[in-house]
Parts: structure tokens; sequence; C-alpha cells
């Protein structure tokens, strides 16, 4: 097994294999892009300078002294692949010129504990598909009924909105409880949302991108895609429910959506490719590929009050179980000749599995707050309150090590 001459341990997300990108700073550092490698990171604004990446053909100058990743992005996944061969020989056991330059490595390695997370991609556009096929069966049971649970068309194409790139953040903020239009007693009022919840997702960036008219191939598609995060799109399920007939989210979700700081590649998360779940009916030709399209990544949900520092685990699922690929979510989406930017952002969804442990959101867990739950130190749940953190983490299990997004945290505040 590949080892860094950094020390890892086996539980951290961040071993050799992975590697993943962000941009971060700390007092001594204005904004740099890094790779993550055990409790470290990597400055490559630093590499760069010190001539470490000067033999890559096709990668540009200067690209990792900018703020964000998608100058880098754009260069296409021969770039990516060969900045990651010689990152792992820059940090594997048997290297001499980081290992034994104590120099070179005070410079170029910096210890997370002391860097703020920034984010890492400039993003232009946002797109969040509707992919598991349990959670869109759970929530139209519920609100349908059984029968017509799914929409004539759910299992045809990948159904996704246009979100709002500008309410994207990253780790750590605080999400302030949304006001809206809210339906009572048959009125509509203007009220802080009561029904505030998460959904587990994961989103992958777009690095390649297609020209207008063109199409992204599914069968091609991964090559398009630069890595993935971890994602929280958060819902306001009763602004939603009196608003979203008949164009679908607006107010209840374009109000705040969090990203883990880490994106992790497709090159890393290669080892976890599995077969994707049978799809009936056969979709069309356009979607159809070939081989494994899904990706074994364990996802977990924790959730604590203000007034307990102990963490309840309320959901356990993988991205494995999404019935629509992220191959098939590129090419729906580019079929009609949309041109996708490096830099895009598509989301999958909430990402529920086929146990009660595995739903991926509080509408579904609590039954839309019929079913309500209890939290370490006594406190019962059906959806958030003010002071309630939600912490979402995600990793693929190798042999002896793990690729892993880290955690992605964040807190309520009151409505304004």
């Amino acid at each position: 097994m590949m080892k860094s001459f950094i020390p890892v341990a086996p539980d951290s997300h961040f071993p050799i294999q992975n590697l993943p990108y962000g941009v971060f700073r700390t007092t001594k550092r204005s904004v740099r892009i890094g790779v993550a490698i055990g409790d470290f990171i990597l400055d490559l604004r630093e590499a760069e300078e010190h001539g470490l990446f000067r033999d890559i053909e096709g990668l540009p100058e200067g690209v990792f002294r900018e703020h964000y990743l998608n100058s880098f992005m754009r260069c296409g996944r021969a770039v990516w692949s060969a900045v990651r061969g010689r990152l792992q020989a820059i940090l594997g056991e048997e290297s001499v010129e980081l290992r034994d330059d104590e120099g070179l490595r005070a410079k170029l390695l910096v210890s997370r504990s002391i860097a703020t997370m920034l984010m890492p991609v400039k993003i232009g556009d946002y797109t969040d598909f509707y992919a598991s096929l349990e959670h869109a069966t759970n929530v139209g049971t519920m609100f349908r009924g059984a029968k017509d649970a799914l929409q004539p068309n759910w299992k045809h194409l990948p159904v996704g909105y246009h979100g709002r790139a500008s309410s994207i953040f990253t780790n750590g903020g605080s999400v302030r409880r949304p006001m809206g239009q809210i339906l009572v007693d048959g009125a509509p009022v203007l009220a802080a949302s009561q029904k505030l919840d998460f959904e587990m997702e994961t989103a992958f960036f777009v690095g390649v991108g297609n020209r207008s008219g063109e199409r992204i191939l599914a069968e091609r598609a991964v090559d398009h895609v630069f890595g993935m995060v971890l994602m929280n799109d958060w819902s306001a399920r009763d602004i939603q429910k009196w608003e979203y007939v008949p164009l679908g989210p607006f107010l209840g979700k374009n109000f705040y959506t969090s990203i883990s700081p880490w994106v992790v590649t497709m090159d890393a998360l290669e080892p976890f490719r599995v077969q994707e779940p049978q799809q009936d009916p056969q979709p069309l030709e356009y979607l159809r590929t070939t081989g494994p399209n899904a990706y074994d990544i364990q996802l977990e949900v924790k959730l604590k009050s203000a007034s307990c520092d102990e963490y309840t685990t309320v959901c356990r699922t993988n991205q494995k179980f999404l019935y629509w690929t992220m191959a098939q979510q590129l090419a729906h989406h580019t079929i009609n000749g949309c041109n996708m930017m490096p830099g895009d952002l598509l989301g999958s969804g909430t990402i529920s599995g086929p146990t009660s442990t595995s739903m991926g959101c509080l509408l579904e867990l609590t039954q839309d707050g019929k079913q309500p739950f209890r939290l370490s130190g006594g406190s019962e749940r059906t959806y958030l309150q003010d002071g309630d953190t939600v912490k979402m983490s995600g990793f693929a299990q190798g042999h002896g090590y793990r690729v892993g997004f880290g955690e992605l945290v964040n807190t309520i505040e009151a409505s304004i």
C-alpha cells in the first residue's frame, strides 16, 4: 500500500491515496490553494514557485497562485492526473526532495489546525437533482400515497431544479432560520420557518465544460467531472410546501446551501466505483452507460442541541444508493445544448437508503414531524431548533486507508 512520509492515522480522511484540493489562509499566509495530507496542507503556490510542477505538460504557469481552483479545473483530466502523480511522488515515503529538506518542508507544509478553509471554487451556476429513488418514494408516499408516490417522469429522466450560486457557502457558518410565506389555517402568513431541515447530499464540480449547443455524452461524462464534495441543501419545508406549485423550489431552499471545503478528485474515488441500481424501465439511449457508475461512499449525519455537547447519529446512508448517476445527470443537463462551465456545481438531492436509519433528511426521518426522535441529553426533535448543530461526514473505505471528505458542520441561528 502506498504510504506518505508524513504520518497518517488509519482513520484519517486524508491519506496519500486522497490528496483533495482546497483553498485556505493562515495568519501568516495569504489565500492559497493546497492539498490535504494527514494533519497538514501542502501549499501548492509554494510548490509551484519551487519548480515542483515545471515538467507537467499542459499546466499553465501561475495556476496555483490564484484564489480559486477554476483555472486548474479547466485543464482537463490528463493534467489533473499528472499533478496528482507528481504530488504522490513528492509525498511518498521514499521521496527525498521534501522528506529530507527541512527548510522546504517548512515552506510547503502547513498544519491544518491553523488554517481557515475558504470556498474552493468560484461557482458560476448550481443545479440540484432529485436522484434518490428511496427519497423520492418516501416523500411522494407521504404527500400523494404509495400508489402515486413517483411522478410519471421520474424513472425516465433525472429531475432537477436550478438553484442559486450566491448563497452557497463552505464549512462552519451559521445558518439563519429563514422567513417566508407559510400557509396557516388556510391563509398565508409571513413567519419564520418551523420546519427547517437538512439534506444529506453529495455534489460534483464540472471541470471541463461544453460549448453552447453541444452536449456531454454519458459514457464520457466522468472526464468532465473534477471532483466531489459533501453538500447540505438546507430546506424550509413549510415555506417549500406553499410555494413549490407550479414551478418547484424557490425561497424554501435558496437561503443557504453548504458544501465541504475539500474537493475529492475522481481519480481518488476511482477504486470505489460500484454498480449502480438497476434501472427499470431502461432509460433513453442518451442516458445509457456501461460499467459501474456509482461510488461506495459512506455518509453520516449527526445532530446535537445547544444544551448538550454529545452528538446523536441520525442517519447513515451511501452514495451508491442513487438511482440516477452523476454521468446521467450531466448528460441530461446538456442534452439540450446547455453549456456547462468550470466550477458549475451539481447536487445529487437527498441521498436516502432502504432502511429507516438511512433516510437523508428530517422530513423522512420524522414523517413530516409525526414521529419525533430523542437526542443525547433528552430533548426531542421533529425539525431543527435554534442552536442545533448538524455535522455531516463521508468517506470511502479502502484496504487500510480511507478517502474522505472531512466534516461539514453548521449551526442554526434564530431568524431576524
